[in-house]
């Protein structure tokens, strides 16, 4: 067997393979043994069809398979003897459609090759980045705990309706008269008037058991799949739907805050952890500072790669590519679904690309202990947010869980792509210069929604 490769340019080549019977014979031939024990033809035995009846039978397509076989695994071995650094997979030109197995002993397959970018990135202390940390505003923290206590609050019935109550009544469909539509919709459901309360539900403001009221469609929710829930219907149906009903109300009833005292803290924290309000607002200021750490990252990760994607001059094969992702996408997608998300799939490559260099370059490993340790970590904090106290789980259970999880191809990936991100942003912050800058929340969300 002879391979060749002609590079067309710096990202496209084409490889050329020349395969002669002394590659394949000898798979053929143990094939069709293999067929000959197997097969079965009426006036022989199982297993007893001369040889020349298998070959004639199934010769051209155990060639076909071998050859193909041969092809496969010895692309894969020239890739990888020569260090190769391609991106996809090699694709048969058009002419391979040309080979004929019936006749030919001879053959020359060629493929198109795309090779993956060479270019130069270097991170350093001239490139300068913000990284955004949140104030922790006594609003934040009051909004905190106004959800916290609304949680652990309490239901109580209410004689009149007002925001934040929820109304349950029947729904019933009403016709341009404001009669009510004999076999038309109906339906026990519920009203819930937000805080403040929507302009559309004002009118039921100060509503009390049996009043009645006639909304339209749109006024019970301009949600179309929340509309269809509470009048029990599919969501085509809710669709477009322009209908007035009249909702009679039952029950109203209201969520009582929970007091901030001993018994929220206990219920919330455990025993001894707060013991007043000074202390609760604290941890919840601790609480708001780790949550929003994790969000100051994810921006700081976002702005450095936003950076090297613009900086980085760095082509790609992409009519090759476009090609690929047809061919190698399990379910059918026509060129045109594929050019209209090519540009994502490139910026996704490219981006990965970019990291590959970044690991490479920087010496970058993630071993097998790392791992490890790593999802034990994340059992552990799995334990605590589920009230078991990690130190009482045994390092024999974390690490048999731990294993466990390893074992699965797909939660191994996820494992070691966390690490490499987080050496990754390591990195970062070693070579380029970072400026911590406090910011308001609505202004971090302004920037973070950029």
């Amino acid at each position: 067997m002879v391979i060749t490769k002609e590079n067309i340019d710096e990202l496209n080549a084409v490889v050329k393979v020349q395969v002669s019977p002394n590659d394949y014979n000898e798979k053929v031939e143990q094939a069709l043994k293999s067929y000959q024990k197997k097969a079965s033809m009426p006036g022989f035995r199982p297993g007893k069809v001369p040889s020349s009846l298998v070959r004639k039978m199934y010769g051209k397509s155990v060639l076909a398979e071998e050859v193909n076989k041969l092809l496969s695994d010895s692309l894969y071995k020239y890739i990888q003897d020569n260090k190769l650094d391609v991106l996809g997979n090699p694709l048969p030109k058009d002419d391979n459609n040309q080979i004929d197995f019936e006749n030919q002993q001879e053959f020359e397959f060629q493929f198109d090759m795309a090779l993956a970018p060479q270019f130069n990135l270097e991170l350093n202390s001239k490139l300068k980045f913000s990284e955004y940390k949140v104030q922790i505003e006594d609003k934040l923290i009051d909004g905190y705990i106004s959800d916290m206590t609304r949680r652990y609050g309490k239901i109580v019935p209410t004689d009149s309706a007002s925001d934040g109550d929820l109304i349950y009544g029947d729904f019933v469909e009403l016709d341009e008269k404001g009669e009510v539509v004999a076999g038309g919709i109906y339906k026990s459901s519920t009203m819930f008037l937000d805080t403040p309360v929507k302009e559309e539900h004002k009118v039921l403001i100060g509503a009390k058991a049996e009043g009645k009221y006639d909304l339209t469609a749109k006024q019970i929710s301009d949600n179309t799949k929340d509309l269809a829930g509470k009048l029990g219907l599919e969501q085509q149906q809710a669709e477009g739907l322009n209908a007035t009903f009249r909702f009679t109300v039952k029950t109203i009833n209201r969520l009582l805050p929970a007091e901030q005292n001993a018994e929220l803290f206990e219920k919330i924290y455990g025993p001894g952890v707060v013991n007043s309000t000074e202390e609760f607002r604290l941890k919840i200021s601790d609480e708001l500072g780790t949550m929003f750490s994790r969000d100051t990252e994810q921006r700081l990760h976002n702005d450095i790669k936003g950076d090297l994607l613009n900086k980085t001059d760095l082509s790609l094969p992409d009519a090759f590519l476009k090609r690929w992702l047809v061919y190698a996408n399990e379910k059918p997608v026509t060129p045109e679904q594929v050019e209209n998300e090519y540009p994502i799939y490139a910026r996704q490559l490219r981006w990965q690309l970019i990291e590959n260099k970044l690991i490479r370059d920087n010496n970058i490993t993630v071993g097998p202990d790392e791992a490890n340790e790593h999802v034990k970590n994340i059992l552990k904090g799995n334990f605590a947010k589920y009230g078991r106290n990690p130190a009482e789980v045994s390092d024999e259970e974390l690490t048999g869980t731990a294993k466990r999880v390893l074992e699965k191809e797909e939660e191994a990936k996820k494992v070691f792509e966390e690490l490499y991100a987080i050496k990754l942003m390591e990195l970062y912050r070693s070579k380029l210069t970072i400026t911590p800058t406090e910011v308001a929340y609505e202004e971090f969300l302004k920037g973070a929604e950029k």
